[in-house]
């Protein structure tokens, strides 16, 4: 697969291959907050880079991948007090615990490091001089939200209240969760300090500004938007930018009053660096840090005429920083910009919100105190994950099944059938001769095309084409049933081919999974008695000139216990929530007779609706109401729905008909199978009364998988 192309002629150099098509690479995740526990959402995003930093290093390519713990701000200042401790030791406590869930899980940074560094204050300090002498750092005199209680100017983070853009309520001082608008923490409806529960009162106090409405940034942004491989990331910046000349761009404040924990800002006593500027700027301080370690040239990866590449995974709500400050940032003070950044969407688990009462809130460490496998959660994740940045959901019985199903029933079952008669028959070798038999020959050509859905950031699919592959495998055992091979000794030469095409199969696919299992395919490398796996290895069959070792079981399947023990152990360690900050000094909203049936936008935005297409319909044998729906929705696979219809609809009325569908309903077993959504339909209040029963049609203009909004 070639390089990417680059964001832009000046925001992102083209990517450096030298002579042996080797790239320079540097990959960064979001920097979590060290004042909590690493738990699945968070997971999702350093899986994904992960699997994408461990395809990239099977091509052979140079490539760095840098973390750290987000270590400043008020909230660590105000746990650290809380807990009678210091900053800096609470942040290394959590520092610790972080890094043990990321071993756990297999995310292999080249460097875990912290913001609480001296690099990391060296290179803010030196962007901020650079911003400054560019014209582009401003001081001004603001009112901001303060604490009368706690005697404290309160961050963004620190005040609540309803968006002044769609009313949601509850919402921080910065951004709306629910609508995505940025504000001013000064415009919060009816705010509140998270703090105190006091009404903040506003006080003048002198901040400093980077001036991103500053004509430069603006063309500079502009050209390097187009860039960017994501086109939600695209329209979402462009609508931030709006036209040109409109000046939608806001100036940021990059200041905070003492007391705060972080760098005060040089020639600017008792003001501090606003946490979003260094924990950005830590990307950095981690990778020069890992550059002076083991003999990097720092500049050589960060300056303006760099040719490395540099990449950053983050969560969706974390888009606005860095696709406008974060490259502004780097561009004006000298250095070299991302060459793209890559958002994912939030997790769900069974269709909702990760839930502490229902245990759903599960953390990284109780996934491993459980004794569930974590490869199990990096397959699942993986098999869910594409290259956009929609929400994907954690499913528990469906992750039961695919697990089962892919990883034992598909995958390793293919070596366990074959080992065995191997070692017992053939001195532990494989059959030279039949290396270029067809089905392996099938495999090896899918290969580089898994290698590249990988790179694209398309996980589902390479893991489904890997799973139809061992499909094809299990087929070709199932018809060449070595078992009742081996009860007459005459076919000899058959069993030993059958095995043979198995365990070079088994191989091929084990290479095609090894960046989502790498801990699994270590001991499947142990197993062949072959050298780590690459991509090129696919051309390198096994070879009778190396016997393979004994089998040892290579996973397990899940046991229904583990989950229920999973719920159990996170509903069981979590205290109960501390009650919300008093608001006495917060008018109560008169209720309206009929507020219990109004909703707001948040709870609309839970549903996924989305324009399906009927592709097959049929009744459900047994039931009197029941019609079975086969739909398309613009996935790779169609969804299976049962719907109460039958009453109203002959099956083959439907065929070929565009529909509504809930498309993030969490799947439900029925006694005919498993229904994967439901389908809209409108009837009467009084249905006896007013018999009939009319599934949603919309405008044959429609898409399948379209959203309905």
């Amino acid at each position: 697969m070639s390089a990417p192309i680059s964001a832009s002629a000046s925001a992102a150099p083209a990517a450096s291959v030298n002579a042996s098509g080797r790239r320079q690479i540097l990959v960064t995740s979001a920097l979590p907050y060290a004042n909590g526990q690493i738990h699945i959402g968070h997971l999702v995003e350093y899986i994904q880079t992960d699997i994408w930093v461990r395809t990239l290093r099977m091509h052979g390519h140079e490539v760095y991948y840098v973390g750290a713990d987000d270590t400043h701000g008020t909230p660590i200042m105000l746990r650290a007090e809380k807990e009678g401790t210091t900053p800096k030791q609470l942040i290394e406590r959590v520092w610790k615990e972080h890094k043990r869930d990321f071993d756990s899980f297999g995310i292999s940074f080249d460097n875990y490091y912290s913001t609480d560094t001296e690099e990391n204050r060296v290179l803010c300090n030196m962007i901020y001089d650079a911003l400054q002498q560019a014209g582009l750092i401003e001081a001004r005199d603001i009112e901001q939200a303060y604490d009368p209680v706690k005697e404290m100017f309160l961050p963004d983070r620190f005040i609540k209240g309803e968006c002044p853009k769609c009313g949601a309520k509850d919402q921080y001082g910065d951004n709306c969760e629910v609508c995505g608008s940025t504000y001013q923490p000064t415009e919060l409806i009816n705010p509140y300090s998270v703090v105190s529960g006091a009404t903040p009162i506003r006080k003048t106090s002198t901040h400093y500004f980077f001036k991103l409405s500053d004509p430069r940034c603006e063309e500079f942004l502009r050209g390097w938007v187009s860039g960017l491989v994501q086109s939600e990331a695209t329209n979402k910046m462009r609508e931030w930018l709006g036209n040109k000349g409109e000046a939608k761009l806001a100036d940021w404040d990059i200041s905070r009053d003492a007391p705060y924990f972080g760098f005060e800002i040089p020639s600017a006593p008792g003001k501090y660096f606003y946490v979003w500027v260094d924990a950005p700027v830590g990307y950095y301080a981690s990778f020069r840090n890992l550059a002076d370690r083991i003999g990097l040239t720092f500049d050589d990866w960060v300056k303006p005429d760099s040719k490395a590449e540099q990449y950053h995974f983050i969560g969706k709500d974390i888009l606005y920083f860095h696709t406008l400050f974060w490259p502004a940032m780097l561009e004006f003070s000298g250095h070299r910009t991302p060459t793209n950044v890559f958002a994912h969407g939030f997790l769900t688990v069974d269709g909702a919100k990760m839930s502490k009462s229902r245990g759903t809130f599960i953390t990284a460490q109780n996934v491993i105190d459980t004794g569930l496998n974590p490869e199990w959660l990096r397959y699942y994740f993986a098999a869910k994950l594409n290259s956009t940045m929609e929400d994907i959901d954690l499913n528990l019985d469906d992750f039961q099944a695919r697990v089962n199903s892919d990883l034992v029933g598909k995958y390793v079952n293919i070596a366990s059938r074959a080992a065995g008669f191997l070692i017992k028959r053939f001195d532990d070798r494989v059959k030279d001769s039949v290396m270029q038999h067809p089905l392996l020959v099938q495999l090896r050509a899918a290969i580089p095309h898994i290698a590249a859905y990988y790179e694209s950031r398309e996980y589902g699919r390479a893991l489904r084409t890997t799973m139809e592959l061992a499909d094809a495998v299990n087929a070709y055992v199932d018809t060449a049933k070595p078992w009742d091979q081996a009860k007459d000794p005459a076919n000899g030469v058959a069993l030993h081919e059958t095995c043979s095409v198995s365990l070079e199969a088994f191989r091929l696919l084990s290479l095609a999974i090894k960046p989502v299992m790498p801990k699994l395919i270590e001991a499947v490398e142990a197993f062949l008695g072959i050298a780590p796996l690459t991509w090129a290895d696919a051309a390198k069959p096994l070879s009778s000139a190396n016997p393979i070792n004994a089998y040892k079981h290579l996973t397990t399947r899940v046991d229904p216990k583990q989950i229920e023990a999973l719920l159990a152990a996170n509903r069981e360690s979590l205290q109960p929530e501390a009650a919300a900050p008093a608001k006495a000094a917060v008018k109560p909203v008169a209720k309206k007779e009929d507020d219990s049936d109004v909703i707001s936008i948040d709870d609309f935005a839970k549903v996924d609706l989305r324009i399906a297409k009927i592709v097959d319909c049929k009744a459900v044998e047994g039931s009197d109401k029941l019609l079975q729906l086969t739909l398309d929705i613009g996935e790779d696979n169609t969804r299976n729905v049962f719907s109460g219809i039958k009453s109203a609809y002959q099956p083959q009325d439907l065929i070929g008909k565009l529909t509504v569908m809930v498309a993030n309903l969490a799947p439900r077993k029925m006694k005919f199978g498993m229904s994967e959504g439901m389908v809209l339909a409108a009837s009467a209040a009084n249905e006896k009364a007013e018999p009939g029963l009319y599934i949603l049609e919309p405008n044959n203009g429609a898409k399948p998988g379209m959203r309905v909004k």
